[in-house]
């Protein structure tokens, strides 16, 4: 049975009225490629789908690169057979490839990005995606022609609505003059703050925000130690990523140890508060939480209505 709680905000200019948080698919394409998060139960991605979905959540944003075509795969096994009504919206991303030895290899070809979509339609089992999205711009050569073929997509019907991630606001501008951009997906959280030179044209040109690693990738969730990340699969990105190493690490885990005292006065986990933090932007929109099990879900749920005071922003360290 759904709960209520998760407040709806409209995202961007595209009609679509979102919950603050939506389900981030990256982990549940498991491991075994160049961005694998290790090994993953599929039924463990299902439960934890349909705890978020109960929750209030109302999006899942994934990508045909996760587990190239997993991550898919199991996002429509999740939604299978649900009343339209009930559906939630689910947001994809194309662009990223198969390479040799499960590597990750971009395109923006016009017939790469609609052999791409219409794989995407199958795994997911859905008659039109409701936001696909541009994963990378890369090559940047090929920025237009990526373009126009979204726009291409959509005027066919088969995605509602067009987006893009990892952009700047120099390749807005250059795509801006083929189709106007609804979506921005950016990554943003307190170890990762570029972002926020590109969140006020967002804000002004009625583009939608929605932020991804909002938690660093598990490492501001306070679960995340020293000894864990030595313990991670080989096959987990994390372990060559320059936040989970020296000199960085360190820095990073005295971020969590604050997080962990504001936590502790709303009585919410680190995790949540990172989250909130990220939401108190008023350009985002909504932020992408990834979960990899069912009893993950509800602490970082939590966040949607965690409100900040200035005192929480003071012992976090923030400047906002």
């Amino acid at each position: 049975m759904k709960e209520a709680g998760i407040k709806a905000v409209s995202l961007g200019d595209t009609g679509m009225e979102i919950s603050r948080i939506g389900f981030g698919a990256w982990a549940i394409g498991g491991g075994g490629w160049e961005f694998g998060w290790g090994p993953q139960a599929d039924d463990d991605s299902i439960a934890a789908i349909h705890r978020a979905l109960e929750g209030g959540v109302n999006w899942i944003d994934t990508a045909a690169a996760y587990g190239f075509g997993r991550s898919e795969e199991v996002v429509g096994r999740a939604i299978a057979g649900m009343p339209e009504h009930e559906r939630p919206y689910v947001f994809t991303k194309a662009s990223l490839l198969e390479g040799r030895y499960r590597t990750v290899v971009h395109s923006l070809k016009r017939d790469s990005i609609l052999r791409e979509a219409e794989a995407s339609l199958k795994r997911l089992g859905v008659d039109a995606i409701d936001l696909y999205q541009i994963h990378w711009p890369i090559p940047e050569d090929d920025l237009e022609e990526g373009w126009s073929a979204m726009v291409e997509l959509k005027d066919a019907g088969v995605v509602r609505h067009i987006g893009v991630s990892n952009f700047d606001i120099p390749q807005l501008q250059r795509i801006q003059c083929i189709a106007p951009v609804e979506t921005l997906q950016p990554p943003y959280s307190l170890i990762d703050r570029e972002i926020e030179l590109e969140l006020p044209y967002a804000d002004t040109h009625g583009i939608g925000v929605i932020a991804y690693s909002p938690m660093a990738s598990g490492l501001l969730t306070g679960a995340m130690t020293r000894e864990r990340i030595a313990q991670l699969p080989n096959d987990d990105w994390r372990r060559s990523d320059e936040q989970f190493r020296e000199p960085r690490l360190s820095r990073n885990l005295e971020l969590v140890m604050r997080l962990k005292s504001v936590a502790a006065r709303h009585d919410v986990t680190p995790g949540a508060v990172a989250v909130a933090w990220t939401l108190c932007n008023p350009a985002v929109d909504g932020a992408i939480v990834g979960a990899r099990r069912a009893d993950q879900v509800d602490p970082i749920l939590a966040a949607a209505g965690l409100e900040l005071g200035a005192a929480d922003l003071a012992t976090i360290g923030s400047d906002r």
